[in-house]
């Protein structure tokens, strides 16, 4: 009879034991991806920022409009609009020469040597503090007198941007989802917990025991495997992308898509895994019990 219930009661410390694990597995592969996707969405929004800090407006004057003085009022007219943020000014020869410069090999020389007049135009390069209000300051520049044309890559550019914040909102919201799904795993682990101590809670209530005290060790248990559940994403987080990082030279395909630095981001983003993961064993634990113990009243 002794070895039976030794039996049982081993059986069923093997049972928990293996819905612990089960759920801190789970755990691990929500919080694995929801590193991911904050890793990507971190990034991107480095991305989108440095396209939206590194877009300037192209404004050409008119050759009938590059006097000092016109050009000044110009800048004046420019530098008023709500948004700019700084105005660059480069005269005809300096534009004639940046354009030589950006040649090589034959081009350049033959460029040099035909001794061919300036075509270019006096220009403004203008700087702007949000890259969403491109549109609408390139048109308010283009009907301004002595502007001739306007450039600011279009709508190639704007596309790219609003690809770029799509992506990011998907991804937050994909990040949310994980987190509730994880708190779910929680609770049907805490849950399958609970009916198979059924007994000891009754036994726990008949000598009046507080809804406080039955329900400690299942929330502290619930934490304790959000714990295990965020060890490995917090490693693959700090070393995988510190690792990724210097394989790829801090950047992906060019230097205007830069990958943020590993530190301090990557230990933020630890902490936050591992708040994560005590607040999803915290939160799905502590309701799973209060939903069994308001039942069983």
């Amino acid at each position: 009879m002794i070895s039976r219930s030794i039996k049982e009661g081993f059986h069923g410390v093997g049972r928990h034991f293996a819905m612990a694990l089960s759920s801190a597995i789970a755990i691990t592969v929500t919080l694995l991806l929801i590193s991911i996707f904050s890793l990507v969405m971190m990034n991107i929004n480095n991305f989108t920022q440095n396209v939206e800090e590194g877009m300037e407006i192209y404004v050409q004057v008119s050759w009938d409009h590059d006097s000092k003085e016109e050009e000044d009022a110009l800048r004046q007219q420019i530098a008023a609009l709500d948004g700019v943020k700084n105005i660059k000014f480069y005269s005809k020869d300096e534009e004639w020469q940046f354009y030589k410069d950006s040649r090589s090999g034959d081009t350049k020389q033959s460029l040099e040597g035909m001794g061919l007049d300036n075509p270019m135009h006096d220009a403004f390069y203008v700087e702007l503090e949000d890259g969403k209000q491109l549109q609408e300051i390139s048109s308010t520049i283009s009907k301004m007198e002595g502007v001739d044309e306007v450039d600011y890559g279009g709508t190639s550019t704007e596309m790219m941007v609003r690809v770029m914040n799509a992506i990011r909102r998907g991804g937050s919201i994909l990040v949310l989802g994980l987190t509730i799904l994880a708190v779910f795993l929680i609770q049907n682990t805490i849950k399958l917990t609970i009916y198979a101590r059924q007994d000891e809670i009754t036994i726990e209530r008949s000598v009046g025991a507080t809804n406080h005290f039955i329900r400690s060790p299942f929330v502290v248990e619930g934490i304790i495997i959000g714990v295990m559940g965020a060890i490995i994403p917090i490693a693959a987080t700090y070393y995988g992308y510190r690792y990724i990082y210097q394989r790829t030279g801090g950047y992906i395909i060019s230097a205007v898509l830069k990958l943020i630095q590993p530190l301090p981001m990557s230990l933020y983003l630890c902490v936050g895994l591992l708040i994560v993961g005590v607040l999803v064993g915290l939160i799905g634990s502590y309701v799973s019990v209060t939903r069994y113990l308001r039942w069983k009243r």
